[in-house]
């Protein structure tokens, strides 16, 4: 516990912390800022960037928490509903980041090297919603996992 507890917790906050930033700080600022081509273009080394820091979240999130379930808890019979909740909740947003990085991100790449603007819009637009549904979803999370013995 000693090891897991503080990897997952480091990896929820860049995950989530990340996200919020840009859903919540740079997307405005890019919009209001940049022009389509540039913005595009800034989102995807944005993502470029944080990817791989996603990326070792969602290894060590599912590796930590299952740990910790089943070798300091005693297995799943023994957790609350919380730990249920936010392992759910945790298996959503690994899908949407996959779904993200799979569809979204790819085809926003490949828009972009054919300078296909509008493709690539739209597939930095989806990126946002699915983007912002797992800010929620993150942020739901935290507050269950803040709040679990209450539950």
């Amino acid at each position: 516990m000693m090891i897991a507890l503080p990897l997952h917790l480091l990896a929820v906050i860049i995950w989530l912390g990340g996200m919020f930033f840009a859903y919540m700080v740079l997307r405005p600022v890019a919009a209001a800022l940049l022009d389509p081509p540039s913005r595009l273009a800034l989102w995807s080394q944005v993502f470029g960037r944080f990817f791989p820091w996603v990326w070792a979240a969602v290894f060590i999130l599912p590796v930590t928490g299952l740990w910790m379930i089943f070798a300091e808890l005693g297995g799943m019979k023994n957790v609350g509903t919380a730990i249920h909740v936010m392992l759910l909740l945790g298996i959503i947003m690994i899908a949407l980041f996959l779904h993200v990085f799979f569809a979204h991100y790819r085809k926003l790449n490949a828009a972009l090297a054919a300078s296909d603007i509008p493709a690539a819009a739209q597939q930095l637009n989806n990126i946002r919603r699915l983007v912002g549904i797992n800010v929620i979803l993150g942020l739901i999370t935290v507050v269950v996992a803040s709040a679990g013995r209450f539950i």
